[in-house]
């Protein structure tokens, strides 16, 4: 079975992929290349080439700044930028941007919406709760009404990049009578409002991408609530929906099965290149053969997608994205740690940060960063809503039970 694109579709990856090379930053394309760590100006600096370019939010209706291409130009274009080396787009951009265009008040749109296109609003995302991970519905962090402001006391946790944020979106309780998810409202919150505090949380691959956010007493304005009170669940949804779907990362799956096999080739056994021998090379096929059916599965839901029209969100089959993809990904980096066998266990912190410089390498220069890179893919699977729950979400929707 073969997959050809349209002549039309094949120059627009052409164009897509020759706008990669010429802006993109050379220094970012050799983090992402050595799987070293972005920091906040390496997205900054892509968002301003997008916006430049008019394609920062190629998901917005055309009136707020979207593109008005097909969802296979999005596809093409998700994917081209992740081989060329470009940091994903995020900073709420994908999740909260399209819940303010479904959901927002004019004046929401007016102040956010442009912000956000400019890469001059950054965003943290406010769900879960220590107590309240994957069972969303159970949180606990309470937002009580005091005249034309919501009081909000609690905790989220695990809020990406929450040190960079202007604004954070986040669920909060304000009624207890009822079903749990009735009770639940989508506020937007000023990262400098006066009780809101950040704490750092180190991961295990070395990293503090990660923090828990304190809210003691933060007054929200009344405005700042998106749809209507006791909503949230039902927006939550929405914006769940859009994430999962970028969460297949097939563009960066691609990325890592190149990276696969340079490392394949580059390391030995005996004199022979792994890449040459069968049990290596078996496995890397598989590997491929995986990714190629999660790409078919990508394009017939995308196909899908066109058929329901403009304006329809993703639906329950983002889970089966979400679940595949991952699980695909965690698979390459666990192969990456075997193939470079010793010399990519230990991992140097500061050579994530800053590569080698001019200090010669320890072991093979590509080895550096596998470790961490590793470690780092094990939150994927549980982030976006754990693949345990999403199987559980499959099968009540698809089967039934």
């Amino acid at each position: 079975m073969k997959f050809a694109f349209s002549p039309e579709l094949e120059a627009f990856r052409q164009d897509v992929r020759r706008f990669v090379a010429d802006t993109l930053s050379p220094a970012t394309r050799a983090k992402v290349d050595e799987g070293r760590r972005l920091v906040k100006s390496d997205y900054v600096d892509w968002y301003r080439i997008l916006h430049a370019k008019g394609w920062i939010t190629p998901g917005w209706p055309v009136e707020h700044g979207g593109t008005d291409w097909s969802p296979l130009e999005r596809y093409i274009f998700e994917e081209e930028t992740a081989l060329g080396g470009a940091p994903p787009v995020t900073g709420g951009i994908n999740m909260i941007g399209p819940v303010l265009i479904a959901f927002g008040t004019p004046e929401q749109k007016a102040a956010y919406l442009p912000a956000m296109r400019r890469g001059d609003l950054w965003w943290a995302q406010g769900f879960s709760e220590p107590g309240a991970g994957s069972d969303l519905a159970s949180l606990a962090t309470r937002a009580v009404l005091d005249g034309d402001h919501y009081v909000v006391n609690g905790t989220k946790i695990w809020q990406t990049q929450a040190a960079y944020a202007d604004m954070m979106f986040a669920l909060v309780r304000t009624r207890f009578e009822g079903k749990p998810q009735e009770g639940i409202t989508l506020l937007l919150l000023d990262m400098n409002s006066p009780g809101l505090s950040i704490q750092p949380i180190r991961t295990i691959d070395g990293g503090q991408e990660l923090y828990q956010c304190f809210f003691d007493n933060v007054r929200v304005p009344v405005e700042n609530r998106v749809g209507a009170d006791g909503k949230g669940w039902t927006y939550a949804k929405y914006l769940l929906g859009f994430e999962r779907h970028g969460i297949a990362g097939i563009g960066h799956a691609k990325r890592q099965m190149a990276r696969i096999k340079r490392v394949a080739a580059a390391e030995h056994d005996r004199g022979t290149r792994l890449i040459d021998l069968p049990r290596w090379r078996d496995r890397i096929a598989l590997l491929e053969i995986e990714l190629m059916a999660l790409e078919c599965l990508s394009l017939r839901l995308i196909q899908e997608s066109e058929a329901k029209g403009a304006g329809a969100g993703p639906g329950v089959e983002a889970s089966i994205l979400k679940i595949r993809g991952t699980e695909l990904r965690q698979d390459m980096f666990e192969l990456l740690t075997e193939l470079t066998g010793p010399y990519g266990i230990p991992f140097d912190e500061e050579v994530m940060r800053n590569g080698w410089g001019n200090e010669a390498p320890v072991g093979p220069a590509h080895a550096a960063t596998i470790a961490s890179n590793y470690l780092d893919s094990r939150k994927i699977s549980i982030y976006g809503g754990a693949n345990e729950i999403q199987r559980n979400v499959l099968a009540k929707a698809i089967l039934g039970v």
